[in-house]
């Protein structure tokens, strides 16, 4: 069986839905005496098997022994194989499970990952089962950027709520993690010999409420924790508009030397930073310099959207100068899709959020991250009567959030010029982390089947009840689900 799963079999817990799915006769059952088998290229101290004895304890209430023995029966074997990388690429992997045991095969330490993601999901979440069904599946992503981002810039959201963010997303196989770092109500990063970006800018927020900044050990632990969960951090410091609370802070990065007012509002396209003001072209390098030596992803990215206020020839300017930097650093560029308008190196990453004819316009090198608003923006409410949530891209219910193909957006921009999706979460209007949660979910369990399952294996009937039972057990760890999920 490839993909399609069969009614009633226990894999019918598994999103995103691998590439093939065969069931086989029988179970094992995972007891008291079961271990964790760390084989070829694998530490039995490797966070991988960390999580996974972790996981397992909290699916079943069972507490399995780590350990390099040979396997037994009603172990969970876990190696590496390179060899298999023709197979699985760097993401994907082979579970098997039979009567006897079970093992999970990949070519990376990323791969391995994903696979126990999915052995964890087999099981029923109930305690004291520890029943899996025998099966084999061999799997990897459509996409490698599968992606979801938090605004922390509107309304500011501490370490801790980012560190449960990324665990969330990571259920999923979700892999990037995109921090909208600066807007014009709040800058929310420091950055060493700029002290008045945090001791002003990020005093505020959206209608007045409580603002809030990282440190750079803050922003340090989160890259950390979440290369535990196999996330890659992507963080958004935007300009050249967008720039409100920086110029806010810093007199020097205004034309006449004269900081404007803190700004609480909602409106968009006002601000801009001047490559003419004296401190400009140094603020870019620290920014830019600071976040490489701390992101140790391939990519940063420097926003470019809605500069509306900023002229159109300074504005390709201030995109080269912005490539240029990042470059420098040895790092590649993200932009929304507005910076499609500028020549652009090849690998640079165009998001497209709104405009596919602006998108369309990117040079041929350039690839694309699918953001569609009417489909990804977490901001939008669920349905009319939620209680929070937008409603200029339209309401966007689970199955609107399900059905659309990141390879029918863009004319003639096909798989090979896509490298994956991502679901921002803009918090104007959103205040609390409940309210997060409550967006997000189960909605992003919806972009992970989007970014990772083939297009032709997807159907809505299909995912429906799989969702169901990630609902339920997000439900049952305390977050606060939107429901019902066949809305």
């Amino acid at each position: 069986m490839t993909g399609r799963l069969g009614g009633g079999h226990q894999s019918d817990r598994l999103v995103p839905l691998p590439q093939q799915v065969t069931p086989r006769d029988g179970s094992l059952v995972i007891g008291a005496h079961s271990r964790v088998v760390a084989g070829n290229g694998v530490d039995p101290m490797d966070p991988v098997v960390v999580h996974l004895v972790a996981d397992v304890q909290s699916a079943t209430g069972l507490h399995l022994r780590r350990t390099i023995e040979p396997p037994a029966r009603g172990d969970i074997a876990v190696r590496i194989d390179p060899a298999s990388s023709s197979r699985h690429g760097d993401e994907g992997y082979e579970l098997t499970i039979g009567n006897d045991g079970a093992e999970v095969v990949a070519a990376t330490r990323h791969g391995l990952w994903n696979g126990t993601r999915t052995l964890v999901q087999l099981f029923s979440h109930s305690a004291h089962d520890g029943e899996l069904p025998a099966v084999h599946i061999v799997d990897r992503p459509r996409f490698e950027w599968r992606g979801a981002m938090l605004d922390v810039a509107r309304h500011f959201f501490g370490v801790d709520h980012v560190l449960r963010f990324v665990e969330l997303m990571a259920r999923f196989k979700l892999n990037r993690l995109h921090l909208h770092l600066s807007d014009d109500q709040g800058w929310r990063l420091a950055i060493d010999g700029w002290p008045a970006l945090t001791g002003v800018g990020a005093s505020s927020a959206v209608g007045g409420d409580y603002g809030g900044f990282f440190s750079r050990a803050d922003y340090l632990e989160i890259v950390a924790h979440a290369a535990l969960h196999f996330v890659t951090v992507v963080p958004e410091i935007d300009m050249p508009g967008h720039t409100n609370a920086a110029l806010a802070s810093v007199p020097e990065l205004n034309l006449d030397g004269v900081t404007p007012p803190l700004y609480t509002g909602t409106e968009v396209g006002f601000s801009s930073l001047h490559l003419a003001a004296p401190a400009t072209r140094r603020f870019v390098h620290d920014v830019i310099a600071q976040l490489a030596a701390d992101t140790p992803g391939e990519y940063l990215h420097v926003g470019g959207d809605e500069a509306h206020s900023t002229d159109h020839s300074a504005y390709l300017e201030f995109v080269a100068l912005l490539q240029r930097e990042v470059h420098s650093h040895g790092k590649q560029m993200v932009g929304w899709e507005e910076i499609a308008a500028a020549p652009l190196a090849p690998a640079t990453l165009v998001q497209h959020w709104l405009h596919a004819a602006v998108a369309a316009g990117a040079p041929s090198g350039a690839r694309f991250v699918m953001s569609p608003a009417r489909h990804t923006y977490l901001d939008m409410k669920h349905t009319p009567d939620c209680r929070v949530g937008r409603r200029w891209a339209g309401f966007i219910d689970l199955a609107t959030a399900y059905g659309w193909d990141p390879a029918a957006l863009i004319d003639g921009v096909g798989d090979d010029r896509i490298a994956g999706v991502e679901a921002p979460l803009w918090t104007e209007k959103v205040v609390s982390f409940a309210d997060v949660e409550h967006l997000c979910y189960p909605r992003l369990a919806c972009l992970a089947e989007v970014g990772w399952t083939a297009q032709a294996l997807r159907t809505w009937d299909d995912f429906r009840p799989r969702l169901q039972v990630h609902s339920d057990r997000l439900a049952a760890i305390g977050v606060n689900v939107y429901g019902p999920p066949a809305d």
